[in-house]
């Protein structure tokens, strides 16, 4: 198992407009994670928490300084060739699931795939694996609104590692879910990560969720530092 550097910033600057002034959320971040490795990012709300993971996750770009995915200097690429990386590299868990209410749980686990013109076949039987890993095959054909909070995060989950990413970026995973069913969800998430070593950088308020990780880095006034 290789724990070479996934991600390496360097002086990250991320900033928006309002109005006539240009406000500064990230102020020179300079961070890094290793293959396989579990990360925190904690921090009150509205410090930028998840403005960095969309940077991380190429849902947006930097306003200065440099984000390395493997070596990548995923500032240089185009637009398609962020798509296309993060399709197949990065998969994303958020606090409202983000589910699409007429498709089931399996066509909902599927989409990635359908996105990057996969095989049908091959794509639907590593679904249904999926859902497997995830406790839920039993509830493969139904749709969203037939299922549970608790649930639906778990389709979601299974959802973002359909294409077998490298990373999965997590933005409040259990905060809209009660704390019995929030725990479940943190105890999965660790075991995908050492079933499969894919990466977490989880963003969250849920203090037992970020002392579970490897690490914990907090984001305060657009600066990063190491917590113990």
């Amino acid at each position: 198992m290789s724990n070479a550097l996934l991600y390496e910033v360097t002086d990250l600057w991320k900033g928006y407009s309002n109005g006539t002034k240009e406000v500064e959320v990230l102020k020179g971040i300079n961070f890094s994670v290793r293959n396989g490795e579990t990360v925190a990012v904690a921090g009150p709300s509205g410090v930028g928490k998840s403005t960095f993971l969309h940077v991380l996750g190429l849902l947006d770009r930097a306003g200065r300084g440099q984000v390395f995915l493997d070596g990548v200097d995923v500032g240089s690429l185009s637009d398609a060739e962020r798509a296309g990386l993060r399709n197949k590299r990065i998969g994303f868990v958020f606090q409202f699931f983000q589910l699409l209410p007429e498709f089931t749980a399996l066509e909902n686990v599927m989409i990635p795939g359908f996105i990057s013109g996969q095989e049908h076949t091959d794509l639907r039987k590593r679904g249904l694996r999926l859902l497997d890993d995830v406790g839920l095959i039993d509830r493969a054909n139904h749709r969203p609104g037939e299922l549970s909070g608790g649930e639906q995060q778990r389709v979601a989950l299974a959802r973002a590692l359909i294409m077998g990413p490298d990373v999965l970026l997590a933005d409040e995973p259990t905060g809209n879910l009660v704390p019995a069913t929030g725990r479940e969800i943190e105890i999965l998430m660790k075991n995908l990560n050492k079933s499969r070593n894919t990466t977490l950088i989880v963003v969250t308020h849920n203090d037992s969720l970020s002392r579970s990780m490897d690490r914990r880095v907090g984001l305060t006034e657009g600066r990063i530092e190491e917590l113990q």
